[in-house]
């Protein structure tokens, strides 16, 4: 049975000792990033996204306005084909 424990032991012992601290350094890191929010990169990023999100917004509703005026009735024409 000493032989077992010691089997046991020194496995544990590494682990606590070597694997665990880096395991928690890593994972408060990471939790830390995510806490900090976006970068500066990131933000820029995603304003751009959204400015064109804003574009395409207005484009289709200037293609609705012209679809409602040349051909009325095409959203139930739509609708219908679904």
């Amino acid at each position: 049975m000493d032989g077992m424990a010691v089997a046991i032991f020194v496995p544990v012992v590494v682990f606590m000792v070597v694997v665990a601290p880096i395991w928690i350094v890593f994972h408060y890191r990471s939790k830390a990033r995510t806490v900090d929010g976006l970068s500066a990169g990131e933000r820029a990023e995603l304003e751009d996204m959204i400015d064109v999100a804003n574009k395409m917004a207005a484009r289709i509703e200037t293609l609705e306005a012209i679809l409602d005026v040349e051909s009325p009735g095409w959203r139930e024409k739509q609708q219908h084909a679904s």
